[in-house]
């Protein structure tokens, strides 16, 4: 068999992805000022309700924020805004990750509170989540990790815009013989993630930040990475850079001796992935965890979790935790400049948490979601 052709067109698309990268890293080096989400006089909020349990779940933390938000909705300083079509269904329709009239309704809103969605196996059909990451260029996926009991304070700063996920459906294969995807790192995409790590760390009076790659195995991509977060630490002195595998961090986490002793991570992508939501099952599960997603002009908030389509068929939605949902939005109140009610969140989660009166298992031998966003309520 002769495979030229497939060759000339599997180099013709990566001329395609180096241009186009290119033109991505020139766009982030001419970037527009940041806007201040914490000073603003009216913030919209669009709620997205997602696939599976996401619905369920997303409709507490609306009912959570309706009470914690009275004040600021009664005098529309805080707008929550319904935003329909991000389903499977509607996406597989229109062959689109995010339809366009969804994606022009989620531009009118300043952040977003969204549940899970699924993304097919296999296809072509993008993430929707890897889309609006995209689109919106939020590069900063944040998620805390917080057990007092343990002494595990961590947060994970992952990167959203680069990495295995930017390039995951533009890959190349000869049928039936070899396919290849694609990775990418560049300098301005590292350098605000390292600086989002690293100002954290500042502001919090953190003292370390373990950068978190395979670059003794990938040379270029991950070892850039690594190299451009160890020139941004040097703006930092007082808080030091370590350098750590990938694959030892994972078991790091699990080794009560040393697992203290971290506070703040910055990893690439597909790590950053992985990585927090082994650091969430520590904290109780997935279900317990939050994550948001930082750019300079948007802000989407969301649980970590996937959309549990089998809770779904089997009729248990309403048995779903929406813990990850209530962190969520914890977060996003501090993102929009609510801190006391941020901190009144927090508090209730945690005492819930600590008390566990009432177990969410995701089955009937469990708390509802009502009942726990019920229980949680009641401590603010």
């Amino acid at each position: 068999m002769n495979y030229d052709k497939y060759i000339d067109e599997a180099c013709d698309k990566f001329r395609e992805l180096i241009t186009s990268q290119l033109e991505r890293q020139n766009k982030m080096e001419a970037a527009e000022a940041k806007k201040d989400f914490s000073n603003m006089e009216k913030v919209v909020i669009g709620v997205i309700g997602g696939d599976g349990i996401g619905p369920a779940i997303t409709a507490e933390a609306v009912r959570l924020l309706k009470v914690l938000l009275k004040e600021e909705i009664e005098s529309e300083k805080i707008v929550l805004k319904e935003i329909d079509g991000l389903t499977i269904e509607n996406r597989e329709k229109t062959g689109k990750a995010v339809p366009d009239d969804v994606m022009a309704d989620i531009k009118t809103c300043d952040v977003l509170l969204k549940g899970p969605t699924t993304t097919p196996k296999g296809g072509t059909l993008e993430s929707a989540n890897v889309t609006i990451r995209r689109e919106l260029d939020l590069f900063a996926n944040v998620r805390p990790v917080k057990v007092p009991s343990l002494g595990i304070d961590w947060i994970f700063f992952r990167e959203n815009t680069e990495g295995e996920y930017a390039l995951g459906s533009k890959g190349v294969e000869i049928p039936d013989k070899l396919a290849m995807d694609f990775k990418v790192t560049t300098r301005s995409g590292t350098e605000r993630i390292a600086r989002a790590a690293f100002d954290h760390a500042k502001l919090n009076g953190k003292t370390k930040v373990a950068i978190i790659t395979k670059a003794n195995v990938i040379k270029k991509t991950d070892g850039n990475f690594s190299n451009i977060c160890h020139q941004v630490a040097e703006e930092y002195p007082g808080i030091e850079a370590e350098d750590y595998y990938a694959d030892i961090m994972t078991a790091n986490l699990i080794k009560p001796a040393v697992r203290t002793s971290y506070q703040v991570f910055v990893l690439p992508n597909l790590y950053g992935d992985i990585i927090s939501d082994e650091a969430a099952e520590i904290q109780g599960g997935v279900g317990t965890a939050g994550s948001a997603n930082i750019g300079d002009q948007y802000a989407m908030f969301e649980a970590i979790h996937g959309s549990g389509l089998r809770m779904l068929e089997d009729g248990r939605e309403m048995f779903a935790d929406p813990s990850s949902m209530f962190k969520a939005s914890e977060m996003m109140l501090r993102h929009i400049g609510l801190i006391e009610k941020a901190d009144r969140l927090e508090k209730a989660l945690i005492e819930c948490q600590e008390e566990a009166q009432l177990k969410v298992t995701g089955r009937a031998n469990g708390a509802t979601g009502k009942d726990y966003a019920d229980y949680v309520i009641s401590k603010l």
